[in-house]
């Protein structure tokens, strides 16, 4: 079971498990390459190749153009990935014909070899599955250690007699105090919902992790679609973030809005896909608030959100500023089901146009004024795609009476970079916000 464990906790983004598989592939490639060149094993091999070339055009036109799986176009790393891997197996499936057996068992295995290879390098190339096992969607984080609740003096405090003051100007940090905060994951009960969704991931930022520990701000995550729960992406910037602020980050509770991650349940409650919306604003919130040691005070919320989860953050934000006063908008998608518009408009809203408009968030921004609340909106410099929308966004949060910031990651485009870099800007300008750091001069 620890073997198990450990190939799934393996780091696939980086090396050496990159460079290894690259280095094997190839040289399976120049062995399946190496006969004497005459005539027919040229043609041989030529055919092998050509078909797999002809594969990858045809699977990216069947998922992209025609049936639009992924809602997004794949971008040019993962095309030639796409096009070497099936090229690769074309070749393996050449050196089957009429090769003696020694030949012909490399060239079988070759084929695993090439597609575990594309697989690896499409993969790093969106840097958002960091393991084997969030590749897979096997969760291998631990339970995540809780302490109970403390009630403070401070932020929050609503008692008579206590002020109310910034934890940057009351926090010391502790001798002993952790370098890095902790993970791990959490399942969240469903007793308003009945959502069925897979464990949450926590992060406790340093400052969570010493005795008679504050109070500190809460963010609720959500991933984009297919993804996971996966809280590593959020602990590496608030780490780098708490690192220059004396352990403090808010405490992060990365939330499944999913449920199947072949699914897209809009962040709703609906007949299809059950009620999201619900497990969202009441579970989960319930659980964060009587599990965690966060600050009550709701000004010290945040919803925020990376791609699908981008889109349900500031729909959110925008219908429950009871819950939270700040967003955080990730290279979110402009609606709801935005990438396949009609299959939602029929499957999910029973072709009512007006219902499906009624949960757009520039339209629900336009219906409610929330002059006290706070939001940042981020996306990647290269990614044209999401930009656009990115921008309309933060015009109506601001039309809405939002503060509102607009940052745009540069050289990343709408993979891991955007959600590194977004995540980076987008809680370098909420730690003012949360009282972790001092205001901007």
């Amino acid at each position: 079971m620890d073997v198990l464990g450990g190939l799934l906790r393996l780091d696939i983004v980086h090396p050496p498990v990159t460079l290894v598989a690259w280095a094997l592939s190839a040289a399976a490639v120049v062995f399946l390459l190496a006969r004497p060149p005459r005539g027919r094993w040229l043609l041989t091999v030529g055919i092998g190749i050509g078909s797999g070339l002809l594969a990858a055009v045809l699977t990216w036109f069947l998922t992209v153009r025609v049936f639009n799986l992924f809602g997004v176009g794949l971008g040019a790393v993962t095309y030639l990935w796409l096009a070497a891997a099936c090229g690769a197996i074309g070749l393996a499936l050449a050196n089957l014909w009429k090769t003696r057996p020694l030949r012909r068992s490399i060239a079988a295995v070759s084929v695993l070899l090439f597609a575990a290879t594309g697989a690896l390098g499409i993969n790093a190339g969106y840097g958002l599955d960091r393991t084997l096992g969030a590749l897979l969607g096997i969760n291998v984080l631990p339970p995540i250690a809780l302490t109970a609740p403390t009630l403070r003096p401070g932020v929050g405090d609503e008692r008579p007699g206590h002020a109310s003051r910034p934890l940057w100007q009351t926090w010391t940090p502790p001798a002993g105090l952790p370098a890095t905060g902790s993970i791990g994951s959490q399942a969240i009960p469903n007793p308003h919902s009945g959502f069925v969704a897979r464990p949450a991931g926590v992060y406790l930022p340093p400052a969570a992790l010493v005795p008679n520990a504050p109070a500190l701000p809460l963010v609720i995550l959500l991933m984009g679609q297919p993804g996971n729960p996966d809280p590593e992406q959020a602990a590496e910037s608030l780490d780098r973030a708490a690192a220059r602020h004396g352990g403090l980050a808010p405490i992060v509770v990365v939330a499944d809005q999913l449920g199947n991650p072949a699914a897209d349940p809009l962040c709703l409650d609906t007949a299809r896909f059950g009620k999201v919306e619900t497990y969202l604003t009441r579970d989960v919130v319930g659980w964060a608030s009587a599990n965690l040691n966060v600050i009550q005070d709701h000004r010290y919320w945040t919803i925020a959100g990376y791609s699908n989860g981008g889109q349900c953050a500031i729909s959110l934000a925008a219908k429950h500023p009871d819950i939270w006063s700040n967003v955080l908008d990730i290279s979110g998608e402009v609606s709801p089901g935005s990438e396949v518009p009609t299959r939602t408009l029929n499957d999910v809203f029973g072709g009512d146009q007006a219902a499906y408009d009624a949960q757009k968030p520039v339209n629900l921004l336009a219906a409610h004024r929330l002059p006290g609340d706070f939001a940042v909106f981020t996306v990647g410099a290269l990614d044209t795609q999401f930009s656009g929308g990115q921008r309309i966004l933060a015009a109506a949060a601001q039309d809405a009476g939002i503060t509102t910031v607009y940052r745009e990651v540069p050289g990343a485009d709408h993979g891991g970079s955007a959600l590194t870099g977004g995540l980076d800007l987008g809680f370098d300008a909420l730690f003012p916000r949360l009282g972790l750091a001092p205001p901007p001069s």
